[in-house]
């Protein structure tokens, strides 16, 4: 086996085990080629020889490590499992973090039985005195803040550090939550959530730049893990009667998870096997992964003008726009809708219902963003219609009360997180597909924005919905 480079230098995968004796950390470029075989994950980077050897005589690279695809396909998944959780759960327990301040010594936010008296007894909905869109709000804005910044300037923060910051806010997250006593600290804990996530979100999609394809649609999928299993742990450890606080102490495990998954599980991106569709990128792909300088390296984000990434910006409106359409329907409804879908008729408390909700979303979610394979669509204004279409039936459905059961309004909730889904993975694939290897990065980075936005503002226009409504006798 071949030694190679640990990290990459300016802007690309920078990794280094934690089991290298301290000094080796001081080591950059060409001296790390003089370390010694033995440190289990570290490769030096290959000489022009090597280089030549790799290539296939058609000159297509050689992927001479066995097991790399699978490794790095569990990687991505993890990674998006991991990212996303702590925001999937700040919104699941958004209606617990806003039902009651925690006294002192008490150990939970709100019971995990049925509800007290309803909070607003002029109102059928049962309303809290503030929308769970401002969980929302404070679960997307910084990530929002994250994802306008990104295309300026991000690319210059090597991705290690980016990855660590992501780890500890999300462990953050859960310990300020878990021990808070006030509302506004909760909120808090949801900021450090949005910045875990947000942050996370720009550095993977742009990292998966330097991977085969394929890798977008195991992180798509592994985001998708993230709400079921989020939602879901949530709903079943305060179903079977632990408190909010304990079932949040309980999920620390996972930004651990994140960093092994990066710093331990992913390998180092080398020329790979191409498909006939992608023989055409072989050049600029091995260029990209062997440079050794941000000026020989092709397809960077600090490469490109910004006449370049305008242009670029330009070509990927067909897909941001549909897809900031799907977001905006879709989280005006988790979080606007949601929780005056109140049916007083079941034996589910209010509480119970909301994280009900969420956790079919978050299935149905799961479900099309695994979906890649067998579902492809390249229309995602299609979805985007559809969505809207959801949108105006249960605000309907809200305001006049004419849905008889509430196992109708889940199924529509399953329905609704299969179109956002389809549309997430989609969207992401398509334009990995269609733009070039030099754009790509960039690209994929950029239209991040596009699911952001279309949060931010549905959580805008919740908040007053929600007023409005709970003002109604």
């Amino acid at each position: 086996m071949q030694l190679s480079s640990p990290g990459w230098r300016d802007g690309a995968p920078d990794r280094l085990s934690s089991s290298l004796p301290s000094q080796l950390c001081t080591l950059r470029g060409t001296e790390l080629l003089h370390v010694m075989e033995g440190f289990p994950g570290l490769r030096r980077r290959p000489s022009e020889t090597e280089r030549e050897d790799a290539l296939a005589p058609h000159g297509q690279p050689r992927l001479d490590r066995q097991g790399a695809p699978w490794r790095n396909a569990a990687g991505f998944w993890l990674l998006g499992l991991c990212n996303n959780f702590s925001y999937v759960v700040m919104l699941s327990a958004a209606h617990d973090i806003l039902s009651h301040q925690r006294a002192s010594g008490n150990q939970s936010h709100v019971e995990p039985g049925p509800m007290p008296s309803p909070h607003n007894n002029s109102s059928r909905f049962d309303c809290n005195s503030v929308s769970t869109a401002a969980v929302l709000l404070a679960d997307i804005l910084p990530t929002l803040v994250i994802k306008l910044l990104a295309p300026l300037g991000l690319h210059l923060l090597p991705y290690s550090p980016r990855v660590l910051v992501c780890g500890v806010c999300a462990a953050g997250s859960f310990f300020l939550v878990a021990f808070s006593t006030s509302v506004v600290i909760s909120l808090c804990g949801v900021v450090l959530a949005s910045i875990s996530s947000g942050l996370g979100e720009v550095t993977f999609l742009a990292l998966s730049a330097y991977y085969p394809r394929a890798v977008i649609s195991w992180w798509s999928s592994g985001t998708g893990g993230a709400g079921l299993l989020g939602a879901l742990s949530y709903l079943g450890l305060t179903q079977a009667g632990l408190s909010p606080q304990h079932t949040l102490l309980s999920m620390l495990g996972v930004p651990a998870l994140l960093l092994l998954s990066y710093f331990l599980l992913l390998t180092y991106p080398e020329p790979r096997e191409l498909k006939e569709t992608e023989q055409d990128e072989d050049a600029e792909t091995a260029a990209l992964i062997n440079s050794e300088t941000p000026e020989s390296k092709q397809g960077s984000s600090s490469d490109l003008s910004l006449q370049e990434k305008w242009t670029v910006f330009k070509g990927l409106l067909r897909y941001i726009i549909p897809l900031v359409l799907v977001y905006f329907a879709e989280y005006f409804i988790n979080q606007g809708l949601f929780e005056l879908l109140f049916f007083r008729n079941t034996s589910l408390s209010h509480a119970q219902q909301y994280r009900w909700y969420q956790m079919l979303y978050q299935a149905g979610v799961f479900v099309s963003r695994s979906s890649l394979r067998c579902c492809r669509i390249r229309f995602i204004w299609v979805l985007a219609l559809l969505q809207c279409l959801n949108l105006a039936f249960l605000l309907a459905a809200v305001c006049m009360s004419f849905l008889p059961s509430i196992y109708l309004v889940f199924l529509i909730i399953v329905y609704e997180g299969l179109l956002g889904g389809t549309a997430y993975v989609n969207t992401f694939h398509n334009i990995a597909l269609e733009t070039s290897p030099e754009h790509r990065e960039f690209a994929l980075e950029t239209a991040c924005i596009s699911d952001t936005l279309g949060i931010s503002l549905s959580g805008l226009l919740a908040l007053p919905l929600h007023n409005f409504l709970c003002q109604l006798s």
